[in-house]
């Protein structure tokens, strides 16, 4: 089998069309002005994608609010899909109970989808995808890729923190310090000449302040 080299970060999202559980998609022209999660798991029916799938389903409101939309992927048949996320429904985990899972989950049994996102990974496995994770922006240009084993579950609170980090940034030209959640201080560009930052050194006030030339901060307004 032969494999595509995996899409980077500041790359447009490969584009493909596709059935799903929610009928057909061209990805990523449906989701123009969103932020999209394009997100692959190894197959149904297995523990670790459940909670993950009953965690996103969840929280679909939640990345509704900060127009976000979810997309999964699997090599498994449509009809698996909806086998499984029928299941899911009838299951209860840590809260969560009678989980309907209403984002669209895309039929990749010939892994052309995920061959194109290097969602396959030989080392790990020749016919399961890995853990994988793309933030897409509204303009469609690839913004995080995230990989994880596939005996991992990941977190989505973190997905969700990233999307907030990126609309952030974006949004006020600033960059996100480690651990950032919303309403933290936030880390402003570095200074383009020794008078920029002599200036800034000089004149920390109640909106900036800087631990050195080369690292200054905005406060956030709480």
């Amino acid at each position: 089998m032969e494999y595509n080299k995996m899409p980077l970060i500041g790359d447009k999202a490969p584009e493909f069309t596709a059935v799903t559980t929610q009928g057909e998609i061209n990805f990523p022209k449906d989701y123009e002005g969103k932020w999209v999660i394009l997100f692959s798991h190894p197959a149904d029916f297995t523990p670790v994608c459940t909670t993950e799938f009953m965690t996103f389903g969840a929280m679909m409101d939640e990345f509704k609010a900060i127009n976000t939309e979810l997309v999964g992927l699997s090599v498994d048949s449509l009809y698996s899909h909806i086998a499984w996320l029928r299941r899911i429904q009838e299951l209860e985990w840590n809260d969560k109970k009678h989980i309907e899972v209403k984002f669209p989950l895309i039929e990749d049994i010939r892994m052309e989808i995920a061959n194109k996102y290097g969602m396959i990974q030989p080392n790990q496995s020749n016919t399961q995808a890995v853990r994988a994770v793309f933030i897409i922006d509204p303009k469609g240009i690839i913004r995080t890729i995230l990989y994880y084993p596939l005996s991992t579950g990941r977190n989505i609170d973190e997905i969700k923190r990233v999307i907030l980090a990126l609309q952030k940034a974006d949004k006020d030209n600033i960059a996100t310090p480690a651990n950032w959640r919303p309403g933290d201080d936030v880390i402003v560009p570095t200074a383009g000449s020794c008078g920029t930052a002599k200036e800034r050194m000089e004149s920390s006030n109640a909106d900036q302040y800087c631990l050195d030339w080369f690292m200054c901060f905005k406060r956030e307004k709480k």
